[in-house]
């Protein structure tokens, strides 16, 4: 299958504070908050939405194309990416500006305080699905410069290609109208039930109305889980136990990984859920959106111990 990975490529600084936020917020003064954190540690791990849903494909045997913009820094993080199975040849570098950086606090309650900089994933626009060699099987557009989000999901209808949509964090700055131009259309929604709560009150979109047009709305629950919705039904997934808990950072693209997999593999959508809740936990056990790594027996192995026997579909299925 030719997968098309769009989203956000960057660096990220990961901190961690052994407090709690919430006991240095007070809500008395919210209107003027001045706070800083003293933090522990911090690491610079190779990150951003796209590489990190990309890097879970290839560990899962896949070699995805990542479809996005980095800067004059992003050399070395394409030699990485390819050594692992990323295709990277639709990477554009803006040779005059720094790849997006990512820089997050993390709390002793896994809370999280960041700050993004956008760099050169602001040119992320200039690309077009129509400037393609081929034509993708499956896309997923995940958090990106706003503007080229909606551009690939508006060329991703023209085209009649099947994609998913995943605003992620971007719900935040996307108006009504914005995010209701990159989901109506789409194939598949997917966030978390705090986007989607968000979703909700900028569209006025009820989970009803965004199954009127789409296969599937996928909700993701954290420790609880996720939710597939479809028209006819629903299915619940359960989050597979962790073996320890190190870094939330990557979680949900891992996630978005494991679903494709099933998704490129022809699986119902039971078992795209359950891939995608295995690879989450992986994800979860191991420092930043790429930390993790595993082998198809091992993946496989963690999967049947939790949700039995995998689909013949996956019988020869390799990974890096």
């Amino acid at each position: 299958m030719n997968i098309v990975v769009t989203g956000s490529i960057a660096y990220d600084y990961l901190m961690t504070f052994p407090g709690s936020f919430s006991e240095h917020i007070l809500p008395e003064h919210m209107a003027r908050i001045s706070l800083s954190f003293l933090v522990d540690s911090m690491e610079r791990r190779r990150g951003g939405c796209g590489p990190n849903i990309a890097y879970t494909l290839a560990l899962l045997g896949e070699r995805p194309h990542l479809m996005g913009t980095a800067g004059q820094d992003f050399d070395e993080y394409r030699v990485w990416l390819e050594s692992v199975g990323v295709d990277t040849s639709l990477v554009r570098v803006i040779r005059h500006k720094f790849t997006a950086s990512f820089f997050c606090s993390t709390d002793c309650n896994n809370n999280q305080i960041a700050s993004f900089y956008s760099g050169a994933m602001a040119d992320a626009r200039e690309l077009s699905f129509k400037d393609l060699p081929f034509k993708p099987d499956i896309v997923i557009i995940s958090p990106n410069d706003p503007q080229a989000m909606l551009r690939h999901a508006q060329e991703c209808r023209e085209l009649g290609v099947r994609h998913i949509f995943d605003p992620g964090q971007q719900v935040a700055r996307s108006s009504g109208e914005e995010l209701k131009a990159g989901i109506i259309g789409a194939d598949v929604l997917i966030c978390n039930d705090y986007e989607f709560e968000v979703i909700r009150q900028k569209t006025g979109l009820t989970e009803a109305d965004v199954l009127y047009h789409a296969e599937a709305l996928i909700i993701t629950r954290g420790e609880k889980g996720s939710t597939i919705l479809l028209r006819d039904h629903r299915v619940d997934i359960p989050a597979v136990p962790e073996e320890r808990v190190l870094d939330p950072t990557g979680v949900g693209d891992a996630f978005r990984g494991g679903l494709l997999k099933g998704l490129a593999a022809g699986a119902d959508w039971e078992t795209c859920g359950r891939l995608g809740s295995v690879a989450a936990t992986f994800a979860l056990e191991h420092i930043g959106g790429q930390g993790h790594c595993y082998t198809w027996e091992q993946f496989k192995a963690r999967y049947e111990a939790h949700f039995g026997p995998l689909p013949v579909a996956f019988n020869g299925s390799k990974a890096r």
